[in-house]
């Protein structure tokens, strides 16, 4: 099974907007830290508001943030609603598969099990799970949460 770019971007923005925390972030902001085109993420980011992923606010000083705590948004959820079908094989499509032996076939069966594994494994990781290492994916992108920066000032100063 392979994941459309769309979803693949929706994660990305996802992860993105979990490692600035409260900030908020545009879509060229993100864009250029992973060095995709913005046109394709304003649908992404349209996608995931109108779902409940993300807040967004319009104007001077407007962005995006995540809406939930990183706990609460499920990468299955996150994949349900950004896949535009998990048909993996024409049979799947009902309405338009021209296979002769799709009334008698076994590997339908063993493909629809393999598609609702994997949704399965998907349905027990969460945002928060993918960010664990999320020092390294900042270093990595170069990202710079401000929130973390006053705890870590905070923590520093109590000694």
């Amino acid at each position: 099974m392979q994941l459309t770019l769309y979803t693949d971007y929706s994660l990305r923005v996802l992860v993105y907007l979990g490692l600035k925390g409260e900030q908020l972030s545009t879509i060229s902001e993100i864009a250029d830290h992973y060095g995709i085109s913005r046109n394709h993420l304003v649908k992404v980011v349209h996608n995931l508001a109108g779902h409940g992923f993300i807040r967004t606010s319009r104007g001077k000083g407007g962005g995006m943030r995540l809406a939930r705590r990183a706990e609460d948004i499920n990468i299955g959820d996150v994949v349900r609603h950004t896949e535009g079908n998990f048909n993996l094989v024409e049979c799947f499509d009902v309405a338009g598969s021209g296979c002769p032996i799709t009334p008698i076939c076994k590997l339908k069966g063993a493909l629809h099990k393999a598609t609702r594994r994997f949704m399965e494994v998907l349905d027990g990781y969460t945002l928060a799970d993918v960010l664990e290492n999320s020092e390294e994916l900042s270093d990595m992108l170069h990202v710079v949460n401000i929130d973390s920066i006053g705890q870590a000032d905070r923590g520093g100063n109590a000694g």
